[in-house]
């Protein structure tokens, strides 16, 4: 059965992408642009659409993990908004969807400003909390006994993003070029 399954994932793996035609690179490019002039533009660093959906995973991602202790209960809102991205990219990877693996893709890595933000206010804790409960962060890092090293967890996450949404595109690009060349 396993053995079925891993050659499944074999032929999987080895099948054609969906070609990626110029208007929807472009369109998914723009999409981007978009996401990211709103981030850049916005003094919280706040998407509106997008970033209401992260916070509606981010708090269902608590309950759903708090059966696994009590670090999985705090960390399971960061976890479920990655996981959930991660999901939509590996889904569109396993239908050979380039320009949807790259938007979930760059989601995912989205995902990692706002989570770099609440890392970043770990010590200082001037964030509005959703039902004003304990700050995940600052009770994940005052366990660890590395709360002092918030502002540069915050930093690193945020480059991270900045990385993976450009590899995004990047990748996206490539698939275009590529199947523009036949």
């Amino acid at each position: 059965m396993i053995s079925d399954w891993l050659e499944h994932l074999r032929e999987v793996w080895a099948s054609p992408w969906e070609p990626v035609r110029l208007p929807g690179m472009l369109a998914a490019l723009g999409a981007v642009a978009l996401m990211l002039l709103v981030y850049l533009t916005s003094a919280e660093g706040w998407i509106p659409v997008l970033d209401s959906l992260n916070l509606v995973f981010h708090e269902a991602g608590h309950p759903l993990f708090s059966p696994f202790g009590e670090t999985l209960h705090i960390l399971g809102g960061t976890l479920m908004q990655l996981l959930v991205p991660a999901l939509v990219a590996g889904s569109c990877w396993y239908k050979r969807q380039a320009v949807g693996a790259a938007l979930a893709g760059t989601w995912f890595f989205q995902n990692g400003f706002n989570i770099a933000r609440y890392v970043g206010d770990a010590r200082a804790q001037v964030l509005p909390l959703v039902g004003g409960g304990e700050h995940d962060w600052a009770a994940l890092l005052g366990n660890w006994g590395v709360l002092p090293k918030d502002l540069a967890y915050s930093a690193t996450l945020r480059h991270l993003a900045w990385i993976g949404i450009l590899a995004c595109c990047i990748w996206l690009t490539w698939r275009w070029h590529r199947d523009a060349r036949g």
